[in-house]
């Protein structure tokens, strides 16, 4: 009488795990992690955008219509929103110490601008990654963010 094993034969297991790779392979490309993480730096952006042009407008609000200090130079000609090391209101936006504390905790950063941490110390160097610009001809404020798959997000009040 012949003895049976129990277990499985090598055949068996290389084709359980070429079915399983195969299946592993069309799921990572439904789902697509380097699109999703895209997408949420993106859905950020819009919402600093909006947070920054809020507490923008929350400011002239209460300053009877009178912009922050660093949007005195700006034009319709979008400026980054940051501080230098040497600050040259010509050619950057400082607006932290109008907005910080009052009409925001932390000056939002994008996500993908060094560590990406909300500023909160006005009195340093700063980068935000966003722009911002001011029109001429009727005081109307537009906030900008460069997108990794919305190539410009930008909103206007």
């Amino acid at each position: 009488m012949p003895k049976f094993r129990k277990g499985f034969t090598l055949i068996e297991l290389l084709v359980v795990i070429g079915v399983l790779a195969v299946l592993l392979t069309i799921t990572l490309i439904a789902i697509n992690p380097a699109r999703q993480f895209a997408q949420s730096n993106d859905t950020k952006r819009r919402s600093d955008v909006n947070s920054i042009l809020n507490a923008i407008h929350q400011f002239g609000a209460d300053n009877r219509g009178i912009l922050p200090a660093g949007l005195a130079q700006v034009a319709a000609t979008p400026m980054p929103i940051q501080r230098s090391a040497t600050p040259d209101p010509s050619v950057e936006a400082d607006i932290c110490a109008d907005v910080v504390t009052d009409y925001l905790a932390a000056l939002p950063v994008d996500p993908q601008v060094g560590t990406g941490t909300p500023v909160t110390d006005c009195t340093t160097a700063y980068q935000t990654g966003y722009e911002v610009s001011v029109s001429a001809t009727n005081n109307r404020v537009t906030i900008y963010a460069t997108g990794e798959l919305d190539p410009l997000i930008s909103v206007t009040r």
